[in-house]
C-alpha cells in the first residue's frame, strides 16, 4: 500500500515542527513549505493526498494559495484544511469561498488534528471538495 503525503504550509517552524511531532507515529511521508507561494509549488511538484496550510503568511495567503491550488488541474482536488488563528466566522467563510475542505483553529490539538488528518485520507477518491459536502 502506497504511504500517504502530507504537505505542510506555515511560515511558523514551531508549527511546522508541532505538527510533525503529531503525525510523526503515523505511516505518512511529511513535507513542508515555509510560505504560500512555495506550498502552492509544492503542492504541484509533490501532488499530495493532503495539506495542512495557515492562513497569515508573509508572501501568499493561504487563501489566496487555496485559489491557486484549486485553479490547476494536478492539485484541484487536494484536501486542504486550513489551520490558523484567523478562526472568527468572515474567515472561515473566506476560507471555504477560497476552496479549503476543512478548517482547524489553533491553538493545534493532536487529536483534533489526527482526527482530521485521518478522515481525509480515508476518503480517497470519494472526498468533497470542501467541508460542506460539495463538489
Amino acid at each position: 500500500m502506497k504511504r500517504k503525503k502530507i504537505l505542510l504550509v506555515d511560515d511558523s517552524e514551531t508549527i511546522l515542527m508541532l505538527e510533525q511531532m503529531i503525525l510523526k507515529d503515523r505511516p505518512y511521508d511529511i513535507i513542508t513549505a515555509n510560505d504560500g507561494k512555495e506550498g502552492v509549488a509544492k503542492a504541484e511538484a509533490e501532488k499530495p493526498d493532503l495539506i495542512l496550510m495557515d492562513v497569515v503568511m508573509w508572501t501568499m495567503s493561504g487563501f489566496e494559495a487555496c485559489r491557486q491550488i484549486r485553479k490547476k488541474e494536478a492539485t484541484k482536488d487536494i484536501p486542504i484544511i486550513l489551520v490558523t488563528s484567523e478562526a472568527g466566522t468572515e474567515n472561515i467563510q473566506t476560507g471555504f469561498d477560497s476552496g479549503c475542505t476543512d478548517y482547524i483553529s489553533k491553538p493545534i490539538k493532536g487529536p483534533e488534528l489526527l482526527s482530521r488528518v485521518e478522515k481525509y485520507l480515508a476518503e480517497e477518491g470519494s472526498r468533497p471538495r470542501n467541508g460542506r459536502g460539495e463538489q
